[in-house]
């Protein structure tokens, strides 16, 4: 089967669209196997783009986006990825029998909280199936986080089911690290099931390498690294921000802009300008923040759990590109034996993986099988994941 992904995720900055091709499990197989056919990545028009990030700044006490703005951006969004995936068919002549689209992300509580009375999590994600359905001809899979969250799970990470279709090794273990906005990580011990899986969010990814580069250069993100390059880490700054509550409170967890968006990138930078008044240092510091988040959940909620096998780190998302982030992270893991690469190196489109990720669950939904991996969300049990838009 043919199925096409579709992702836009916390950095808003456009949508990647992956077609796959799936095949069944084998009997010797638990999992379908998946082939990435072809990718294209559609960027958003900064009007559009500035309404998704007005909708999800992310400090649910300050309303930032009304009702109906809100809703005219669910159908808004359901164009622009109707668009997207036409544009896709056209230039890559190939149409899929099913899509699965993730939806933009305007919040996410994934523990419970309060509220009118009650406890409980919740999850919004905006991008009207209904419309993607009708302007493309093809039934939508949508609405993935819910049905984990009802299980008891805080509906992310998603991706695990995929990492580990493409990723298990008997003999190796495999860290499938992804830096989007958010960070987040999936650990494959060599030879595992699915159930041994451990997954979750390690923090801020480009989140807030972006703000500081968009304010303090008016540029939309510091490519390769450079400006990072150029500063100086601020090393009391990352040490101060690492004993926050995240970052100490073990798996499962799940983060976004509610905890690191505009507000968190505006306390960072001013954490900054106490100890430096130059603008790289603050970037540098972010990216040595997103490095060490990392190596520490590595050194202290993975490699515990390894059975003394080699461990390779496989990056994915923007992060992949950035020079400077990479060999901060070699660096940090050179003394744990624990090689770094990209994803690129693997045969997959860094930028497609996520995309690829929601075609795989969508798969799942349409012939009835769980797409969520327990071990990685908390859930109590397995789940069908999503919503069918029929055509």
């Amino acid at each position: 089967m043919i199925v096409a992904g579709v992702m836009s995720g916390t950095s808003a900055d456009g949508i990647d669209v992956a077609l796959v091709k799936i095949a069944p499990p084998a009997a010797r197989r638990a999992v379908p196997g998946l082939t990435l056919l072809a990718h294209r990545a559609h960027k958003f028009p900064r009007a559009l783009r500035a309404a998704i990030l007005a909708a999800m700044a992310g400090q649910s006490d300050v309303p930032n986006t009304n009702t109906a703005e809100l809703a005219r951006l669910n159908w808004r969004l359901g164009l622009a990825y109707a668009e997207a995936l036409r544009a896709t068919i056209a230039s890559t002549k190939i149409r899929p029998a099913l899509v699965g689209c993730h939806g933009q992300t305007v919040y996410h509580q994934g523990v419970a909280g309060g509220y009118v009375g009650r406890r409980f999590a919740c999850t919004l994600q905006l991008g009207e199936p209904a419309l993607i359905a009708a302007e493309t001809g093809v039934p939508v899979v949508s609405n993935f986080r819910p049905a984990d969250m009802a299980a008891g799970g805080q509906g992310a990470p998603l991706v695990p089911l995929l990492d580990y279709v493409l990723f298990a090794d008997a003999r190796r273990g495999r860290i499938l690290q992804n830096i989007g906005g958010i960070a987040n990580l999936t650990f494959i011990p060599a030879g595992a099931t699915q159930s041994k899986l451990i997954a979750f969010d390690t923090g801020p990814g480009n989140m807030i390498i972006d703000a500081l580069t968009q304010q303090l250069f008016s540029r939309p993100y510091d490519r390769n690294g450079r400006v990072a390059a150029r500063g100086r880490v601020l090393t009391p700054v990352i040490e101060s921000v690492l004993r926050e509550k995240f970052f100490l409170a073990p798996p499962p967890k799940s983060a976004g802009r509610e905890q690191f968006g505009a507000v968190y990138a505006t306390k960072f930078l001013a954490a900054c300008k106490k100890l430096s008044t130059k603008p790289e240092d603050a970037v540098a510091t972010a990216t040595a923040l997103t490095a060490e988040s990392i190596s520490r959940a590595i050194r202290t909620w993975v490699l515990p759990r390894n059975r003394r096998s080699p461990v390779d780190l496989i990056v994915s998302g923007g992060g992949a590109r950035n020079s400077t982030l990479l060999a901060m992270l070699r660096e940090s893991l050179t003394p744990l034996d624990c090689a770094v690469t990209t994803i690129g190196a693997t045969g997959m489109v860094s930028e497609a993986k996520e995309a690829a990720a929601f075609a795989l669950l969508a798969y799942q939904t349409w012939h009835h099988r769980p797409g969520n991996v327990p071990a990685a969300t908390g859930a109590s049990r397995a789940a069908i994941l999503g919503h069918i838009t029929y055509v």
